[in-house]
């Protein structure tokens, strides 16, 4: 079981039509949601599907892609099951040309690729921040990278160096950089590093950590992190790492691995192995349930507010959720255990089996704007669009880009 485990704006005509592109820094983008908020960008194409730009062998993994500056970040792993000698195992991170997938720098170093019931290699996305990227192994390797040229700043071990517990399917949360710091799932409640040097600014305890990325939300004027935990859901505040409420929220495996969604003072947690989901009131530090139900059970990635609806996978189920009642709207079959995100009314689906689906993001039903497969095998991994392209990667390391903007898909 893994989680799957991802800023600056431009403007541009296109004909007559103005079009906004994002850049999509780390995972669930900007704002940690899974919503980008461009528009303009084709949300159909022909019968022989979007124009392929193209394609990279990148390893073994399920890390998701970063696109800042007309750069693409993420990683894989050289390893495979038949060699099982580690010291050929090695983490390698990419930075590709946006447009073109010019391979602008890589950077590797030692990381077992521990295929423990999937595929395995990194799960946590790369976060781009100002002129540096940030990374996160599964055996807790953070590197801070110089973004342009990878020269390596800083790196820690954490696991080793704060004698950490790991759970087990390792490391799988992506890094939060948030104001001064590098905020991490590992450890009981997280751990924060200061992003210029790496050095340690707060830890909690040393116990095994949930799989999901810690979230930043802002909760009766100030500044908080939401992290899912093994078996509770917690927040802190981020410049000490102090608890601020938290509840129970105990699964199969103690596997959370989709992050908890935020909205006013309420949070929104779902998690598989027929756990389900629940919303949840948060009130002066005490927490009280809203509804529970079993409608909505992320096994792997995370699920999208929209508008009012929750839209994610209920295990192999494509659904859409009322928030406030927990209701189903409807489901959608055919897809496998895919990921989604949102972008001007539109869901972006990558299947299971590699088909990129667009669909309406509305309660009334499922409804299918186009699909294209644009790759084979497993993808657990999240797709994202930035800047009139749709990135996606398969488990083995196949990644491809495709352009969905006007120009290219006319």
């Amino acid at each position: 079981m893994v989680t799957i485990v991802l800023a600056s704006g431009m403007l541009s005509l296109v004909g007559n039509e103005k079009v906004r592109g994002d850049d999509w820094p780390c995972f669930r983008g900007p704002n940690h949601d899974g919503i980008s908020n461009e528009t303009g960008w084709q949300a159909d194409w022909p019968t022989e599907g979007p124009k392929v730009l193209w394609e990279k062998s990148i390893g073994r993994g399920f890390a998701s892609i970063a696109v800042c500056n007309g750069r693409v970040y993420t990683s894989g792993n050289t390893g495979s099951e038949e060699d099982e000698d580690e010291k050929n195992h090695k983490d390698v991170v990419y930075c590709f040309d946006a447009g073109t997938g010019k391979e602008m720098w890589k950077k590797e170093y030692p990381c077992p690729l521990e295929p423990k019931n999937h595929e395995g290699g990194p799960c946590a996305t790369p976060a781009v921040n100002g002129k540096f990227v940030y990374t996160f192994s599964k055996m807790g390797d953070v590197y801070c990278f110089e973004a342009m040229k990878g020269t390596v700043i800083w790196n820690k071990k954490l696991v080793e160096e704060l004698g950490l517990k790991l759970p087990t399917w390792f490391l799988a949360g992506s890094p939060l950089v948030m104001d001064k710091l590098v905020i991490l799932n590992v450890g009981s409640r997280g751990v924060a590093l200061d992003k210029q040097s790496g050095k340690v600014a707060w830890q909690s305890g040393k116990d095994p950590c949930g799989y999901a990325t810690p979230v930043r939300y802002k909760m009766d004027g100030q500044d908080c992190v939401a992290i899912a935990g093994c078996d509770k859901v917690f927040a802190v505040k981020p410049e000490t790492g102090k608890e601020l409420w938290q509840f129970d929220w105990k699964t199969q495996y103690d596997v959370n691995a989709a992050d908890p969604i935020i909205t006013g003072n309420n949070v929104f947690i779902s998690s598989g192995y027929n756990k389900g989901c629940s919303l949840m009131e948060i009130k002066n530090g005490e927490v009280s349930p809203v509804w529970q139900n079993k409608e909505m059970r992320n096994h792997i990635n995370s699920t999208v507010l929209w508008k009012g609806y929750l839209y994610g996978f209920d295990e192999k189920k494509l659904k859409c959720l009322d928030l406030k009642t927990g209701e189903t709207k409807w489901d959608q079959d055919g897809l496998g255990k895919g990921s989604l995100m949102v972008a001007d009314g539109k869901l972006i689906v990558l299947s299971e089996k590699g088909k990129l689906v667009i669909a309406q993001a509305e309660p009334e039903g499922f409804k299918a704007i186009c699909e294209s497969q644009i790759l084979n095998g497993k993808c657990w991994t999240v797709p994202v669009l930035a800047n009139g392209k749709i990135y996606a990667r398969n488990a083995m390391g196949d990644l491809v880009c495709v352009d969905v903007s006007k120009k290219g898909t006319k």
